[in-house]
């Protein structure tokens, strides 16, 4: 055979081999997933054969393992059949009419039910967060539960340690969980570990990737959530992770950036709901199934008229519970939808049902930050601006230096979402979240309060702006949009 023949005969073997990759990346790549997230990854390992197949290899999956899905359907049958007794029905007349399908769909996907008999304060304030959970640590008489995304020890944070050391001393049980791959992607982790052992905290590393010991699963499968509980009866949730608000970067530093958080206290039964996701991620990273505290019923407790949800979400379900709440709350919306995500990058099904509820009449808004401290996510979020500005959304850019951190959304007159979750897909799919559903005139008024002040603090976005950007931008705006379906 001559050189030339060869040369033939590898190109049409490596072509075959090309085409035989292509049939069996689509076979494979487009089962149980959305379509526009399939078609992304078939193209980019039909485009980039050896890379793209190792992507996939590596980040392909949006589940976790089987076992900790059985894990999860397990411990939610467990919860599911150990309702709170002092969990109270709201008060039938001051219900939506469309709320028991909300709240039904919620205890389908996340085990979890409506509480009622519950008191809610909204803290907006950086360091008024921390202080008021050092108070509770500083009340706590049995246990004290903490989990967050990013946990440092700063000299923002060092109080809220402290607490959890005078807790631990007095004989309270204190369990730390983190993030783990966060953990090495800001400083201070030894000194943080360190500080916990040393003041007798249990603290164990959510979602580790230790492959040697047997612990892998995709890498950017991340636990996102943020909460503490007190005794079962005091908890706190929603954007704020625990270190110091500028992240202790340099750049955000040099550039004046700061973080902008909205938090929840809750006292009453939903607290205890709130420990059951600390108990699950805890039974996760360890095995340990804590048992429940038997709090008292705070149902006679002075304006304790707050009804509350708990959806957890994540790779460890089935489904994408956060998805389909949002997208639920959206259809069912009536006059007015406001919306706060720092990261913005619409599902399809959110970003039709945005569009819809806007040509159905109802008054919309987007609240998002006039800066991006990731630069592939800002503008990917930028690409929808221009959709969602034609269907009559108004959008509200939250003015630099600071970084508007806070997720959440308010429905109509009573109804409202406070958690960890951002309205894009690493949130609905990738990332565990804990969302609480709010069902409370007088804490939707005072979320409108916060929502007028972010206003207040912002500058609306026009379509004639925006179709006047620079060429440079809308083209990055594109293809970061690209990126968005590499799920």
């Amino acid at each position: 055979m001559t050189p030339l023949e060869t040369g033939e005969t590898l190109a049409l073997v490596l072509l075959a081999a090309h085409i035989v990759l292509g049939f069996v990346a689509t076979v494979a790549v487009s089962a149980n997933r959305r379509p526009s997230a399939a078609i992304a990854w078939v193209l980019t390992i039909v485009f980039i054969p050896f890379l793209g197949t190792i992507a996939f290899l590596l980040v392909g999956r949006s589940r976790l393992p089987e076992r900790r899905r059985a894990q999860q359907r397990s411990i939610d049958a467990h919860f599911a059949a150990q309702t709170s007794t002092a969990a109270l029905p709201p008060d039938p007349s001051a219900t939506p009419v469309w709320l028991p399908s909300i709240v039904r769909l919620n205890t389908s996907l996340g085990a979890l039910p409506l509480v009622g008999g519950n008191t809610a304060r909204l803290i907006e304030g950086y360091t008024e967060s921390f202080d008021a959970m050092i108070e509770a640590i500083d009340a706590a008489h049995v246990r004290v539960h903490v989990e967050f995304y990013i946990l440092v020890l700063d000299d923002s944070t060092r109080p809220f340690f402290e607490a959890l050391a005078r807790a631990s001393a007095r004989g309270v049980e204190v369990r730390v969980l983190a993030d783990h791959l966060s953990g090495f992607l800001y400083p201070h982790r030894r000194e943080t570990q360190e500080f916990l052992a040393a003041a007798g905290c249990s603290f164990r590393a959510m979602l580790p990737l230790r492959p040697l010991r047997g612990q892998w699963q995709r890498p950017d499968l991340r636990n996102h959530r943020k909460l503490v509980v007190v005794d079962g009866a005091v908890a706190f949730t929603g954007s704020q992770n625990l270190i110091d608000e500028t992240y202790l970067k340099p750049s955000n530093v040099k550039r004046g950036l700061h973080w902008v958080e909205l938090m929840m206290r809750i006292d009453g039964p939903a607290a205890r709901e709130l420990d059951a996701v600390f108990i699950t991620d805890w039974a996760a990273e360890g095995g340990e199934l804590l048992p429940f505290l038997e709090v008292p019923d705070a149902a006679a407790a002075a304006g304790a008229s707050v009804a509350l949800q708990t959806v957890p979400s994540g790779p460890s379900f089935d489904n994408d519970n956060n998805l389909k709440l949002f997208a639920a709350l959206i259809h069912k919306a009536e006059h007015r939808i406001s919306i706060t995500s720092p990261y913005f990058v619409p599902e399809e099904s959110i970003l039709l049902a945005l569009v819809t509820a806007a040509s159905r009449g109802l008054d919309i808004e987007l609240f998002v930050s006039e800066i991006g401290d990731q630069k592939l996510v800002y503008h990917a979020q930028r690409s929808y601006y221009e959709a969602l500005l034609r269907a009559g959304v108004r959008i509200h850019l939250y003015r630099a230096p600071a970084v508007l951190h806070s997720k959440h959304f308010t429905i109509d007159d009573d109804v409202a979402i406070v958690g960890s979750s951002n309205m894009d897909i690493r949130s609905f799919s990738l990332n565990a979240e804990v969302s609480m559903l709010v069902h409370s005139r007088p804490l939707v008024d005072r979320m409108r309060e916060v929502e007028d002040r972010y206003r207040s603090l912002s500058r609306e976005l026009t379509l004639e702006e925006w179709l006047r950007r620079p060429l440079g931008e809308k083209t990055w705006d594109n293809l970061a949009r690209l990126t968005s379906s590499l799920q």
